[in-house]
């Protein structure tokens, strides 16, 4: 630390000031020194303060402000631009007032209590400093930086192009040293960062009140569509409702009469072979005649042309694709080109804003039914998915999409018997199987962490 003692003999050196003509610090009351001294710890404070305050900002609200015409934003977001230019302007004005603040109490100690009062001035304004020129004010800054920033911004603006000269000649030596650590000072700031999406979502996450419940679960729900794909939505092959083209009269009109459905798939001999798509509003042009007038080339002419997409298109994709193509209803398939389900634009919406429909959640909690000691029994054909997001579990979803694919790669074969075992968190109890596959199995989300420790 630079002594001060060598300034305070010159200041205090009656023969220096004689010669000179200059006023010596003896002179001035100290009434005036104490004013002076309270005037310099509020120029430190404001300078302690306006830092703080302006790294602080949100830069992201600091755009919004700007977009907005907002003067103070404006302005601080112009000396952002430049931090380092901004940084520089605030501690040469910090530093000369805390500077300044030291020769004047100095001059008070010496004034009030000779050489003691010289070496207690230091611990004295070190103290003064911290609370009222460093702490409190960075604080406060800290808290609510546009109510510090934004007023700040219309001193420091001036008070830069002021000091630009001595601003510049600072900043080309510091940056010559940040050089020599390999960092860049020209580097882009975080005003022109962008949001990574997992930042993004601990964003409206943590938004709280700012946006309502509905709201934020929708955009989370958004954000979480690049992590899933058509094959996790989609109607699987053997639950697919369509037509056989080569079926007799009779049955293609009773399938359509009793379709819940409002377009289905027409195949020929096997789902693979799919000739076409039929929407509902089209059949009323020959389901309302006589069943001895529809004929196969009168159906065939209702329909219009499938839309295929690979199984494993992310579903945010997918959405810009039905956009793109017009189209509501795709029929997924795998490498092979084999048909393995069905993919709608309802499906897809109700991955953000939830079902619309109340015979889906019906659906979902017949498939989905609570027992004793937090036993879950489950239909193994239920989408994993569903189950996290019904129950909050977080079972594995990069592989497997159902209860049943989870059991039969854990136990890399269907079980011959009832079985059960665990998967990371959670205990699985198979209780039903066929000969093709497991039908429902009792899972249970369990506490690792206090098992062990009750086992220990």
């Amino acid at each position: 630390m630079v002594s001060l003692e060598p300034l305070f003999k010159v200041v205090h050196n009656p023969n220096l000031n004689s010669k000179t003509g200059s006023i010596s610090l003896d002179e001035i009351s100290l009434d005036v020194l104490f004013a002076a001294l309270v005037v310099l710890i509020l120029l430190s404070a404001f300078f302690s303060s306006s830092e703080t305050g302006m790294m602080s900002l949100n830069r992201y609200r600091l755009r919004h402000l700007v977009k907005k015409k907002h003067r103070g934003a404006v302005r601080a977001s112009e000396l952002l631009r430049r931090p380092d230019r901004l940084i520089g302007v605030v501690l040469i004005g910090n530093n000369l007032v805390n500077a300044w603040a030291a020769t004047l109490v100095a001059a008070i100690g010496i004034r009030l209590y000779g050489d003691l009062g010289l070496a207690l001035a230091p611990i004295i304004l070190t103290v003064i400093l911290l609370i009222f020129a460093e702490v409190t004010p960075k604080t406060i800054a800290a808290l609510h930086p546009e109510r510090i920033a934004f007023p700040a911004s219309v001193i420091l603006k001036p008070l830069l192009w002021l000091l630009y000269p001595v601003v510049v000649a600072v900043n080309l030596a510091s940056n010559f040293i940040v050089r020599l650590f390999g960092v860049n000072p020209n580097s882009k700031t975080r005003l022109t960062d962008h949001l990574h999406p997992e930042e993004l979502r601990t964003v409206v996450d943590e938004a709280g009140d700012l946006i309502p419940d509905q709201h934020q679960g929708m955009l989370l729900n958004v954000l979480d569509l690049e992590k899933a794909t058509v094959e996790d939505i989609m109607v699987p092959r053997n639950e697919v409702v369509g037509i056989d083209i080569d079926d007799s009269i009779p049955d293609i009109l009773g399938l359509i009469r009793t379709s819940e459905y409002t377009r289905i798939p027409v195949y020929e001999g096997d789902i693979n072979n799919v000739v076409g798509v039929l929407h509902l509003r089209n059949a009323a042009r020959f389901i309302c005649g006589s069943d001895d007038t529809v004929t196969h080339d009168s159906i065939r002419k209702q329909l219009y042309t499938p839309y295929f997409v690979p199984e494993s298109t992310p579903l945010h994709t997918q959405l810009m694709n039905f956009q793109k193509e017009k189209r509501r209803f795709a029929i997924a398939v795998d490498e092979y080109g084999d048909v393995q389900g069905i993919v709608t634009l309802v499906d897809l919406l109700e991955e953000i804003v939830g079902d619309f429909s109340t015979d889906v959640a019906q659906e979902e909690e017949q498939e989905i039914v609570a027992g004793e000691d937090d036993w879950y029994r489950i239909d193994a054909t239920a989408s994993v998915r569903d189950i996290n997001r019904h129950l909050g579990w977080e079972l594995p979803t990069d592989g497997p999409k159902t209860i049943n694919g989870i059991i039969i790669e854990h136990l890399e074969n269907i079980p011959d018997a009832l079985c059960g075992f665990q998967i990371g968190n959670y205990r699985f109890e198979v209780t039903e199987l066929s000969d093709t596959r497991i039908e429902e199995a009792r899972i249970k989300e369990e506490d690792l962490r206090r098992h062990i420790k009750l086992t220990s």
